[in-house]
């Protein structure tokens, strides 16, 4: 199924690892990169293994694998039980190589420079296990140099383009920084909605009934869609690709398209492993 909500929580503090895996998130990412300190970053290595150790469907934000510190994390989760790893600056196709075949996990790309956004294309078919692209937007913003939001749009709208070309899953929205505007989180990720991605990363479990509001289709858009795919059945019993359904509307693959997504988003409780920061 598709997610909706990806919270993020430091590997280091044990207590809030704890926490989010109740919080009602959909994912829970273990983070090791940016919410950890220096020498807490082994701790929050073994909170990891630990965690794939016992089976627990995470995700984890490995440390940037050019450096020393995310060596260390790919080569500690190699192949262990967690759902996959994001990778931190994406940037260079072979160094994702590398990471897919060292690790044998899905992985999810934060693009998060200019280098990384000028070759997302390369990046989403680097190796056959990435499973997602997305942007780190504070990051990118940084590198860019832009000075508001709307200066990445057409970032955003290339994110967008670079994932469903590869057959990739539409990408998650980078995260909300402002905790506690909950009225721009809603804004924000209803035009993230609007233009093609699907799911949001969240810092705060505060966040997350937002998020789910806004992804979470109405009782009315899981009847149109139920009907859309009754229609699209009942073309095919008859050997037809298009048909008009019963109110009128053209029904063709394109269509039973998106209204399998709004059935996938109405039954979110088996993540898929597509998406990101």
């Amino acid at each position: 199924m598709t997610p909706r909500s990806w919270l993020y929580v430091p590997g280091h503090r044990t207590e809030r690892v704890a926490k989010a895996l109740t919080a009602g998130a959909d994912v829970v990412v273990v983070d090791l990169e940016d919410a950890v300190p220096a020498e807490q970053k082994t701790t929050a290595r073994e909170t990891a293994v630990r965690l794939a150790a016992e089976g627990s469907p995470v995700w984890i934000r490995v440390n940037d694998p050019a450096g020393p510190w995310g060596e260390a994390d790919v080569d500690a989760l190699a192949g262990l039980g967690v759902a996959g790893l994001r990778l931190p600056r994406s940037a260079d196709p072979a160094l994702v190589r590398e990471v897919g075949t060292r690790a044998d996990l899905p992985l999810q790309l934060l693009i998060e420079s200019a280098a990384g956004l000028a070759r997302a294309t390369e990046l989403a078919t680097a190796h056959p296990l990435v499973a997602g692209l997305g942007l780190g937007e504070a990051d990118l913003a940084a590198d860019l140099r832009v000075t508001g939001d709307e200066g990445l749009a057409w970032a955003r709208g290339w994110v967008v383009v670079a994932a469903r070309a590869a057959g990739l899953p539409s990408p998650v929205q980078s995260v909300y920084t402002d905790v506690a505007d909950l009225d721009g989180l809603r804004a924000s990720t209803r035009r993230a909605r609007d233009t093609g991605f699907v799911g949001r990363s969240v810092i705060h479990p505060r966040q997350i009934p937002v998020v789910h509001e806004i992804f979470t289709p109405s009782a009315a858009e899981v009847a149109a869609a139920q009907a859309v795919l009754d229609a699209a059945a009942r073309a095919q019993e008859r050997g037809e690709a298009a048909v008009l359904d019963g109110n009128g509307r053209f029904v063709d693959p394109a269509v039973v398209r998106r209204a399998r997504l709004v059935l996938d988003l109405h039954h979110p409780s088996e993540p898929s492993p597509g998406g990101t920061s």
